[in-house]
């Protein structure tokens, strides 16, 4: 087998303990959902101790809010603070160092009921918020720089399976039959620290980045020893060299700081390609469907909605697999077009299906079908490709802050969503996922137009597409419209 294609043990075996960081991420995304009315219970009793009256239902909703939504302002938080601890102490050693927040956002959480403090549940949420924004860049990072360019897709697609299963696992610890009682929702939301025991331990057996030795470091040997390694050959000096006109063309840049991602022309296109793709995976109305699947699967007349919630995070699973072998094939682009053009069609069925449901009988399982669809279709693109596509956009210089632009970008997105969904779903009713159509409409029109394929491609080639020199010459016209040479170039067989 060729090198470039191998897969060798210790290369999986480092993906997927880095992936232990995403499934943390799904899983602490979808734990809050199912104990709602048990952990409001817990919210009413303690306050109502406290005061010597029950807490006005104002209060209560207030509290659970920010219960929720105080893990995405955690997030925004942590994922913008990505490259502080990337370029610092490296790609492994920041998942090792900050699994130390899992530890204290964990042991809050699960400590809070005993304790009778509804701050312990709040602060263990925005800890275990700001462990998970650091993960979101921790992970696609490491994944893409670890992973041979013919296979980087492919394993940049398992960090999306690891928030998928995490999200999954959430939602079946959360039946009442398991871990969704009233005794055990301490345990349920404190569940977050084993995996990251797990993590801990199993990270000291894994490599650095090459990347990050050679590049940032300059340690050529562990570099050379950690790829021969992850390739499984001797022969890496195809990768070393690519590292090295990398490292070269970076010493000659200014320090890629956040502010210059947006004023350098060399970076513009690609940044703002990378907050389009995040806000497309956020606007696309996924987290609506998610949120607030078991309200819609009730609508549409469904006696056993938690069931049907879990029935949708299987298909969410099953076909981001789907995704992983279908990655380096059609390539990020044509993925993620057909993902957002049939999320589009399935938005606008289920506008049909939920206006008609009590006029039509039969019509609330084409609901249930159009949702399935839906988040099918979000695991086939929109789902796992902006994670990746951002690490594979920039070179090593200005990823970090670009990674950390991009999930601030997400968790903000998925913040607001959040919060206003409620609200849209009020004003609007049945038509509410119309405003999600108009959106993935545009980021369609947007994904067709601007951005480039990266399958194949070396992060070098990448980057000198956006500058418009990719195998360009200097009086070719492709320099004012650097994206047609991108999308132009074969990748490499």
């Amino acid at each position: 087998m060729d090198a470039k294609k191998k897969i060798t043990v210790p290369l999986i075996y480092a993906v997927t303990i880095a992936a232990i960081g995403s499934l943390q991420f799904g899983y602490n995304t979808g734990v809050i959902n199912a104990p709602e009315k048990i952990i409001q219970g817990f919210f009413n009793r303690t306050l109502s101790e406290r005061s010597g009256k029950p807490p006005s239902p104002e209060l209560l909703t207030s509290l659970w809010s920010l219960s929720v939504a105080i893990f995405s302002v955690g997030g925004m938080i942590g994922s913008f603070s990505v490259s502080l601890f990337v370029n610092r102490f490296g790609r492994r050693n920041s998942m090792l160092l900050v699994n130390i927040l899992a530890f204290a956002g964990g042991t809050f959480m699960a400590f809070s009921k005993m304790a009778k403090a509804v701050e312990m549940l709040i602060i263990g949420r925005f800890v275990i918020g700001v462990f998970c924004g650091l993960c979101t860049g921790f992970v696609p990072m490491y994944i893409s720089e670890v992973s041979p360019t013919s296979l980087r897709g492919a394993f940049g697609t398992l960090n999306q399976l690891g928030i998928v299963v995490g999200i999954l696992v959430a939602q079946i610890f959360g039946l009442e039959g398991i871990m969704g009682t009233e005794p055990l929702w301490p345990l349920l939301l404190g569940f977050t620290v084993l995996p990251a025991l797990l993590q801990c331990v199993a990270l000291l057996f894994c490599p650095e980045s090459p990347r990050f030795l050679l590049i940032n470091k300059m340690e050529e040997e562990k570099a050379q020893a950690v790829l021969q390694k992850l390739r499984g050959t001797q022969d890496v000096s195809q990768d070393i060299l690519e590292m090295k006109e990398e490292s070269a063309k970076m010493s000659q840049e200014k320090k890629a700081t956040v502010p210059e991602l947006f004023r350098s022309p060399s970076y513009r296109q690609a940044i703002i390609i990378a907050i389009v793709l995040q806000l497309s995976q956020q606007l696309s109305g996924i987290n609506a469907v998610f949120y607030y699947s078991t309200g819609i699967f009730e609508r549409a007349g469904i006696t056993q909605p938690v069931y049907a919630t879990i029935g949708a995070g299987i298909v969410n699973t099953v076909f981001t697999v789907v995704s992983l072998f279908l990655v380096e094939r059609a390539g990020r682009r044509t993925l993620h077009l057909v993902g957002l053009g049939g999320m589009a069609v399935c938005a606008a069925v289920m506008t049909i299906a939920l206006a008609l449901k009590d006029t039509v009988g039969w019509i609330r399982y084409i609901s249930i079908i159009a949702t399935f669809g839906f988040v099918a279709l979000f695991e086939i693109g929109p789902g796992p490709i902006p994670w990746f596509i951002v690490a594979e956009l920039f070179s090593q210089g200005p990823r970090p802050a670009a990674m950390a632009v991009a999930g601030c970008s997400n968790w903000t997105s998925n913040f607001l969503v959040g919060m206003l969904f409620p609200y849209a779903e009020k004003l609007c009713g049945p038509y509410v996922f119309l405003i999600f159509l108009v959106f993935l409409v545009i980021f369609f029109v947007f994904t067709f137009f601007k951005v480039p394929e990266t399958k194949g491609r070396t992060f070098e080639d990448i980057s000198r597409g956006f500058e418009g020199r990719a195998e360009a010459s200097p009086t070719s016209p492709v320099e004012k419209n650097p994206m047609v040479e991108l999308n132009s170039i074969q990748p490499n067989k």
